[in-house]
């Protein structure tokens, strides 16, 4: 048991792993998870009429909090900074499966990780991440109200190295199915939601299995009439079981976690917007705590 439990807490305050697209870090192992908490803002559930798009996102992560399963900070000095960009291939085809219309979709990722944990290591890291694609079906049930169901595949494309206490990637595929809805008014409430499971795989190298996890990335606002809106986003975290080391159990390695800040949306009515929003972390249990900036736009062809 005392092993297992090093093994934990070393994962934990020494091994924070990036994400897909950030430095977002939970009890799973090397402290990443192969989805981004709140990486979503509005117009999430809203597919693009038929077409090929891209999307950019671009994100900063910073926490200097890594608490442990009772939420208090767990390693004095504790600094994690993660860049990224990530850009989003769409393509929107006419096709129809199941009264909706077939969507494709890849997420390639570039990052920059520098984490710091005092008397263990201070180490950076920048390169490919682990890269997202998948199948989706888009619903649009009125001018105003659309849905989302998809199937994503996490591929362990990102850099890994056993020896290195940060790495980019994962070592290991995840699978996400996952439902999003959006809402969109105007001249009154906007809502948007995206609910995620996150099933992962196991890391062969270490023989280890990270829980799986439930995330539901949300956003409420309010339009102005003039192609604004304004209002909050961010996301609920729960891992959903413990992780495993060689098929044992880890007991206390769930993680969870919220965070809520200001959002923002502008749309120009002519197929480009922008979204913007500042996430402050809170309740966090075994994972960082910290805030997160997100813009993302996309760009018609």
């Amino acid at each position: 048991m005392k092993s297992r439990r090093h093994h934990q807490l070393f994962a934990l305050a020494a091994g924070v792993v990036m994400t897909t697209l950030t430095g977002t870090a939970s009890a799973s192992e090397g402290g990443g998870s192969s989805y981004n908490p709140g990486v979503e803002n509005f117009l999430m559930g809203a597919a693009p009429p038929p077409g090929f798009y891209l999307l950019e996102y671009l994100t900063h992560y910073r926490a200097n909090d890594l608490n442990d399963n009772n939420g208090n900070s767990l390693v004095p000095g504790f600094k994690l900074r993660a860049t990224a960009a990530a850009t989003r291939f769409v393509w929107s085809t006419p096709t129809q499966v199941a009264g909706g219309n077939l969507v494709m979709h890849a997420i390639v990722p570039l990052v920059k990780l520098d984490v710091t944990v005092p008397g263990l290591f201070s180490q950076s890291k920048t390169g490919l991440g682990d890269i997202t694609f998948g199948p989706s079906i888009a619903y649009h049930h009125s001018p105003a109200l659309h849905s989302v169901v998809a199937l994503d595949f996490v591929a362990p494309t990102g850099r890994y190295n056993l020896a290195d206490p940060v790495n980019i990637g994962r070592n290991y595929w995840s699978l996400q199915p996952l439902y999003t809805m959006s809402y969109i008014d105007p001249n009154g409430f906007n809502g948007d939601f995206k609910a995620t499971l996150n099933l992962n795989g196991k890391n062969s190298d270490t023989q280890y299995k990270s829980g799986n996890e439930f995330i539901l990335d949300y956003s409420a606002g309010y339009g102005l009439g003039n192609g604004w809106v304004v209002g909050v986003g961010g996301y609920a975290y729960q891992q959903l079981n413990n992780d495993k080391l060689n098929g044992v159990s880890l007991a206390n390695s769930k993680a969870s976690s919220f965070a809520i800040g200001p959002s923002i949306k502008y749309d120009n009515g002519k197929g480009w917007f922008i979204t913007a929003k500042l996430q402050k972390e809170t309740n966090a249990k075994n994972r960082p705590e910290g805030t997160a900036l997100w813009v993302k736009t996309i760009i018609p062809f």
